[in-house]
């Protein structure tokens, strides 16, 4: 009964203490987005990619509290690792893109409103960013046309900052 009753106890801590990083993390976030003039839907996409990694953590930690057998959980793990290993090869650019963006929103490279040149040979693009979202950026050229331009090709290109 000792047992349980410590679990219990610690399982509550554990959700209590999930719960204060959640908030932390949100307002960590508001903070450096408002500092930095950054959209309120780029904070919110960023805000879900980090909830999502502390709740896998809190997961983790329960499992351990209640000592899950790693057995069968390392046999479900690698199931469904192995998915999504062979989904994320077929679609590598999404997890790319992804990491890219939280890249983006911390280092703060260049903001909306933004008038850049991405050098890429004769495939260069110039234009003002409007938006910075969780996979690509949207830049509005000269003629008007936007064009959607992924995060992961945005970090690995030269980009000059033409102005403001």
């Amino acid at each position: 009964m000792e047992f349980l009753d410590k679990n219990i106890v610690l399982s509550i801590v554990l959700v209590v203490v999930t719960f204060i990083a959640l908030r932390i993390s949100k307002r960590f976030l508001n903070k450096i987005g408002k500092s930095k003039e950054v959209t309120q839907k780029r904070i919110f996409y960023i805000s879900k990619s980090i909830n999502l990694l502390i709740v896998v953590i809190a997961i983790a930690f329960l499992a351990f509290i209640w000592s899950v057998s790693l057995d069968g959980l390392l046999v479900f793990a690698s199931s469904i690792f192995a998915i999504i290993g062979v989904a994320l090869f077929a679609q590598w650019s999404i997890l790319s893109n992804l990491t890219s963006s939280v890249i983006i929103f911390f280092s703060f490279p260049s903001r909306v409103g933004d008038h850049i040149k991405i050098l890429d040979g004769d495939n260069s693009v110039e234009g003002k960013i409007i938006e910075i979202a969780l996979f690509h950026i949207q830049i509005k050229d000269e003629n008007g046309s936007v064009i959607i331009y992924p995060n992961n090709l945005f970090m690995q290109r030269p980009v000059i900052k033409i102005s403001k």
